[in-house]
């Protein structure tokens, strides 16, 4: 049902613009980028010894096991976010404090299996949201935390930042889905 296309400067806060650099070169239809970005990270977390997922590269910094669940708090919030614009509500969808969520996580006391099962059921949930979407709904414009965004914008959002993510995991973590 829906046909993203892919967004231009304007159809989202102007910070997310490093994030989108990450797709750049990926030519594929967005949903085809989360499908294979969350098969690679479910794969990925399967082959993980525990002591790598509670791993951080540097003392303050989120361990592996904490950014996935980043991305998977930051996941659902986008798709909040696009379900708000898409159903025509006119309020503001407010900022979060990225920090204060992860803090509050429970990473950490998680077994890595829950944080994959809870990651696969996520992807997969929000994969049919976007599927639903039509024509009308992904042109859509609403603030987001004070910015215009579009609905068709949101999943591009979202694979980008899991992309800027996975190249953290990849760079600093050696850590590589």
């Amino acid at each position: 049902m829906s046909c993203f296309t892919r967004p231009v400067p304007g159809d989202y806060a102007e910070y997310f613009e490093g994030y989108m650099e990450h797709l750049a070169a990926d030519g594929r239809d967005v949903l085809a980028i989360l499908q294979d970005q969350g098969q690679q990270i479910a794969d990925g977390l399967i082959q993980l010894p525990d002591e790598k997922a509670n791993h951080s590269y540097a003392p303050g910094k989120w361990s592996v096991k904490e950014i996935i669940a980043h991305l998977i708090d930051m996941e659902r919030l986008f798709v909040f976010r696009a379900l708000w614009v898409a159903r025509g509500e006119p309020n503001v969808q407010p900022s979060v404090d990225e920090n204060l969520w992860a803090a509050n996580s429970n990473a950490p006391l998680r077994p890595l299996v829950d944080v994959k099962e809870e990651f696969e059921t996520m992807r997969a949930s929000h994969l049919q949201l976007f599927k639903s979407l039509d024509e009308d709904a992904l042109k859509r414009r609403g603030l987001v935390g004070g910015f215009p965004t579009t609905v068709n914008s949101i999943p591009w959002l979202a694979a980008a930042h899991e992309s800027h993510h996975l190249a953290v995991l990849a760079e600093r973590y050696g850590v590589r889905f």
